[in-house]
């Protein structure tokens, strides 16, 4: 098996801009950015309602043609089945694993939504229709004013995950430190979701041994980066080819008007869903693959 981590020395090159720092160079802050899923049972395949088996295309049920029609998109191609075999393997006493993609030839990519400040309805009408999977890090900081608001999403099948309590740059904080956010968070997430979540990114990208040391005492079983950070319009890319990869995951954020210069988050996420499926990309299930 192939596992592709992340190492620290890499990892210490991030510069800290907004919330989230590719690892080939800083993002703009402006536009960068369950029940069913923690456990890590399937949510409906994006593009393929009403019972279409996966990996046999665009889905074109009336229905759910017309639900992508109204957000101005194309139905996406089923995703494959999800493989019986994990790529990256979780466990067994080792360090936790740290991730930016998932080694696969499959040509997926995974959809992963930072923070929770901003607060949407029209992007859960959104996931509703279209049933599209992404994998949702949380902070408590972010979201206690409205831990109701990612039920619903929650309830799709998406993944809630780990973006500690209060985001800070975890590498400025000794192991006890960063033991509080994590563990607290996951404590945190528990109680209001009902599942402790198996996936933790930390904020700006930012972390160290002492970091996947907390991780693993926590009870996280992975540490998820990313390769390319959702723009307003366009992604930001880690390759100098400045395209998608398959397995690679990709970051957003719940940010509204005010942080990306008038567009909304629905705006954004349809940007972000034709970048994909201009690419000849579909979207997966992160827990499924991790």
């Amino acid at each position: 098996m192939r596992k592709r981590y992340v190492g620290a020395a890499l990892a210490a090159a991030l510069v800290m801009t907004g919330c989230s720092v590719g690892l080939q160079g800083p993002v703009d802050p402006v536009g960068a950015a369950p029940t069913p899923s923690a456990s890590g049972s399937a949510s409906a395949p994006a593009g393929a309602a009403d019972g279409k088996a996966p990996g046999k295309g665009p889905d074109t049920a009336p229905d759910t043609a017309a639900a992508y029609r109204k957000w101005g998109l194309k139905p996406f191609a089923a995703p494959p089945a999800p493989p019986k075999t994990k790529p990256v393997r979780t466990g067994g006493g080792g360090p936790v694993p740290v991730i930016s993609d998932i080694p696969t030839k499959d040509k997926v990519v995974f959809i992963t939504i930072d923070d929770g400040a901003e607060k949407d309805p029209k992007f859960v009408e959104m996931m509703r229709e279209l049933k599209i999977p992404v994998t949702m890090f949380l902070t408590d900081s972010a979201i206690r004013t409205d831990y109701g608001y990612f039920k619903p999403l929650q309830q799709l099948g998406n993944g809630v995950a780990n973006h500690t309590l209060t985001h800070p740059n975890l590498r400025t904080l000794g192991a006890a430190a960063q033991e509080r956010e994590i563990c607290g968070q996951q404590t945190r997430l528990a109680k209001e979701y009902g599942t402790t979540p198996r996936l933790m990114r930390p904020p700006f990208g930012n972390w160290n041994e002492d970091t996947r040391a907390a991780a693993g005492r926590c009870g996280v079983e992975a540490i998820v980066l990313w390769r390319e950070s959702m723009q307003i319009t366009n992604m930001q890319y880690q390759r100098g080819d400045k395209k998608l990869h398959p397995g690679d995951i990709i970051l957003a954020h719940f940010r509204g008007p005010s942080e990306l210069k008038g567009t909304t988050m629905t705006e954004m996420t349809v940007n972000m869903l034709r970048r994909i499926q201009e690419q000849g990309f579909t979207v997966a299930r992160l827990e499924d693959y991790v």
